[in-house]
């Protein structure tokens, strides 16, 4: 088999293998039955989910909650951190850099077990707060690389030439700093947003009575068995990731 043929057939089966499963969750939120069996189109999972999954919604508005609130939190504090590791030189730089890199390898349930030891250490009942808490805290290092790498590309020369010109650090922060950063400052608010709205695993052990996310309440229903419901569910989110995503590429041309 010729090298381009090869090429061809890895970059199907692989398009295959990761949007066939997408597919069929897609068809089968239309079944008219529970069964794994087309037996003919129906929006009735549609209407149960829409008018009779109370539960369902109250756990996505609960992610929404805590992925916005964590995020923009989280985006600021990182950029303070990359500004404040990229502008200044001072002593016990390298070991802040380490620790910063420790949420990024450190395995999710690790995370997750330390935090809850941390809360229950500290008689913090858990709830949507503790969740806050916990998907601030793993996506702070994120949102901190991602800013700092986009000051890797910055001229310096940029800021001394503002100094030049009687700025104070105060104006050259946010006149120059923070617009070049920009860009990257609205890519760490949606990796936060995105990884904090897919967390299971650290979630799972800091969420308490009433504080389901959609990840949990998704789980909980899949341990009784697949429900269409739940398909109807990954498709709304899939159509709107994807609204989101041509929306961001239409005007986002416009910003930079």
């Amino acid at each position: 088999m010729k090298p381009g043929a090869l090429s061809k057939t890895i970059t199907i089966f692989t398009f295959v293998f990761f949007y066939v499963p997408i597919f069929i969750v897609i068809l089968f939120s239309f079944n008219n039955s529970k069964s794994p069996v087309w037996t003919g189109f129906s929006l009735h999972w549609y209407k149960e989910l829409f008018f009779d999954s109370y539960d369902v919604w109250r756990a996505f508005f609960n992610s929404i909650l805590v992925a916005v609130s964590s995020s923009l939190v989280a985006t600021a504090l990182g950029t303070l951190a990359a500004i404040g590791l990229y502008w200044e030189k001072f002593r016990g730089k390298s070991t802040i850099w380490i620790i910063s890199y420790l949420p990024l390898i450190i395995p999710d349930i690790i995370i997750g077990v330390s935090l809850l030891i941390f809360f229950v250490m500290l008689k913090i009942r858990l709830s949507l707060l503790t969740i806050f808490i916990a998907h601030t805290t793993f996506s702070l290092s994120y949102a901190m690389m991602i800013v700092y790498s986009r000051l890797q590309d910055f001229e310096y020369s940029i800021v001394e030439a503002a100094y030049d010109l009687g700025a104070t650090k105060s104006v050259a922060l946010y006149k120059v700093i923070i617009p070049v950063a920009f860009p990257g400052i609205l890519a760490a608010f949606f990796m936060s947003f995105t990884l904090s709205i897919d967390d299971f695993v650290i979630t799972f052990f800091v969420a308490g009575p009433g504080s389901t996310t959609l990840p949990l309440k998704i789980y909980s229903m899949i341990r009784f068995g697949i429900s269409p419901t739940i398909n109807a569910i990954s498709t709304l989110l899939l159509v709107g990731t994807i609204a989101i995503s041509l929306t961001m590429k239409k005007y986002l041309k416009y910003i930079f």
